[in-house]
């Protein structure tokens, strides 16, 4: 299977399908993802922002620059990872992506997932944990590893906070660099 012609029918199928078209009308880029196709790690947030949106890439403002630093202090390179949000267009005024607009996305979400193969999903936030591990709270769990049914095979999702949140909030900050220099210990672990 090539997947990134698989990537390419899946981008064509959200945009033919019309997905959230009121999100789309705003939006200037359906934003995909951005990455290594064959990573063994995939990274989920929950919708592109402002800078997202303009250049067509995940991760791009200053959450991006933040989640690189923190690869970069895990011993990883962003081209080793894949990168992606539940919610593939942005909401307008950076609101939180809507429950029926992370709905429509994750029909799509897991094709993309199913295509890359990822061992390990690191999710971003409460917004792209809560569909993998539902009634958990991030507060709780963070940093955490846990094995999932996922279609046909098991699956390790590590909930981490969002980058944002840290930029936002000092203490999360610490926090969210700890969890995340662990991500490296759990992959070895598998």
């Amino acid at each position: 299977m090539d997947k990134q012609a698989e990537l390419d029918k899946l981008k064509q199928a959200i945009l033919d399908n019309r997905v959230t078209p009121e999100l789309a009308e705003q939006a200037t880029n359906l934003v995909m993802g951005d990455g290594n196709i064959d990573a063994s790690i995939v990274f989920i947030g929950e919708a592109p922002g402002k800078n997202e949106d303009e250049q067509g890439l995940p991760f791009v403002g200053a959450a991006g620059k933040f989640l690189n630093e923190m690869l970069a202090s895990a011993g990883m390179d962003r081209s080793d990872v894949y990168i992606t949000n539940i919610v593939k267009y942005r909401p307008p005024n950076n609101r939180d992506p809507l429950p029926e607009e992370k709905k429509a996305f994750w029909p799509y979400l897991l094709k993309q997932l199913q295509i890359i193969g990822p061992k390990v999903v690191v999710t971003l936030g409460r917004h792209s944990m809560e569909y993998f591990l539902p009634d958990m709270k991030i507060s709780q769990i963070h940093g955490q590893a846990k094995r999932i049914q996922f279609g046909d095979e098991k699956i390790v999702i590590v909930p981490l906070y969002h980058p944002a949140a840290a930029l936002y909030n000092g203490s999360m900050r610490q926090t969210l660099i700890d969890d995340f220099l662990n991500v490296p210990l759990i992959i070895k672990k598998l």
